[in-house]
C-alpha cells in the first residue's frame, strides 16, 4: 500500500515528575527537509533523533518538536537560603558602620538581591530517562506512519477510481475511430468532385488515404497508454516509496493522451480527450502527496 507524505504523530510519556512530548508533522516535499525543535536536556541527542526520523519518514517537509513538561513543584526555582544568609550578615554590617537604618521589610529586600532565585543546577540526560525519550519519539513516528498509511489508502483508491475512469474513456473511443476512416474518405471524394473537370486516380486516392489515415492511426497511443495505465496500477501495489515512480508514469499517460488528441480529428474523439485530460490532471495533483 502506498503512503502518504502528509501526517501527524504524537505521543506522551511520564517519567517521574515530568511528562515527554513528541510531536511530529509533515507534508509533501521532494526531499527530506526536518526542522527539530527539542528540549536543552535532549539536543545532545539531535542526531540520533534526526536518524531515526530519516529512517521511518524517507521525504516530506517533516517538524518535530520534544519538550518537557514538569510538575509545579518541580518547576518551582529553588531559593538560595545560603545566599540570602550573607546578603543578611552584610546588610546588618554595613547598618552598623554606617548608620543606615535595616530595612522593615528583610524579604522584599532579601529576595530582591542578585542571583537569589536564579538556579545554579543544571540537569544531566541519564540513559535511563533517554531510554523513555527514544520510546516516545518511536511511537510519534508509529503515530505518524499509521496516519500516513490511512492517507495512502485513500489516495490509492482515489488513483484507481481516476485510472478506471480513463481506461473507460479510452474505450469509448474506439466506435469514433472505425467510422472516421470511411468519413475522410468521403469528405476528400465529395471535394473532388465539387471542383470541375477534376479527373483523378482511384488508385493514388486510396495510396494517399492510407498514408494519411496511418498519421491519424491511434492504435499504438492506445496500447502504450493502456500499459501505463497496468503499470501505475502495479507500482502503487509494490507499497511505499513509489510516489516518484508514479509520477513519471503519469507524466507518461499524458503524453499518449496529448498525441491522442492532436491526432484525432472529429468533436466526439476531442471530448472524450479532454475528460480524460480531466482524470489525469486531478492524479497528477495528489500523486504529489505520495511518499
Amino acid at each position: 500500500m502506498i503512503q502518504s507524505m502528509t501526517g501527524y504523530g504524537k505521543a506522551v510519556v511520564t517519567y517521574k515528575s515530568k511528562k515527554i512530548h513528541v510531536e511530529i508533522k509533515s507534508l509533501n516535499s521532494k526531499q527530506l527537509d526536518l526542522q527539530t525543535r527539542i528540549a536543552p536536556l535532549y539536543r545532545e541527542k539531535e542526531m540520533e533523533i534526526r536518524q531515526m526520523v530519516a529512517a521511518e519518514l524517507l521525504r516530506g517537509k517533516v517538524d518535530l518538536s520534544m519538550w518537557i513538561e514538569q510538575e509545579a513543584a518541580v518547576t518551582a526555582t529553588p531559593i538560595n537560603g545560603a545566599l540570602i544568609e550573607n546578603y543578611y550578615r552584610q546588610i546588618q554590617d554595613i547598618s552598623q558602620k554606617t548608620g543606615i537604618p535595616l530595612p522593615q521589610d528583610w524579604f522584599y529586600t532579601l529576595l530582591r538581591m542578585p542571583d537569589v532565585t536564579t538556579s545554579t543546577e543544571q540537569e544531566e540526560l541519564s540513559d535511563e530517562e533517554w531510554n523513555v525519550a527514544c520510546s516516545t519519539v518511536r511511537a510519534a513516528l508509529k503515530a505518524i506512519v499509521d496516519f500516513r498509511c490511512q492517507e495512502g489508502a485513500a489516495l490509492e483508491k482515489k488513483f484507481t477510481e481516476k485510472v478506471d475512469n480513463i481506461e473507460q474513456l479510452l474505450a469509448q473511443i474506439e466506435p469514433y475511430e472505425k467510422g472516421r476512416v470511411e468519413k475522410i474518405r468521403q469528405r476528400i471524394t465529395d471535394g473532388l468532385q465539387q471542383i470541375p473537370g477534376v479527373e483523378y486516380d482511384k488508385n493514388r486516392l486510396e495510396q494517399e488515404l492510407i498514408y494519411y489515415i496511418e498519421k491519424l492511426d491511434i492504435s499504438e497511443e492506445k496500447q502504450r497508454l493502456t500499459n501505463h495505465l497496468n503499470y501505475f496500477r502495479e507500482t502503487m501495489r509494490d507499497g511505499q516509496g513509489q510516489g516518484k515512480k508514479l509520477g513519471f508514469i503519469a507524466q507518461e499517460m499524458g503524453r499518449e493522451i496529448n498525441t491522442t488528441g492532436s491526432k484525432s480529428n472529429q468533436a466526439e474523439m476531442q471530448n472524450i480527450v479532454v475528460k480524460m485530460k480531466d482524470e489525469l490532471e486531478q492524479i497528477k495533483e495528489q500523486v504529489l502527496n505520495v511518499l
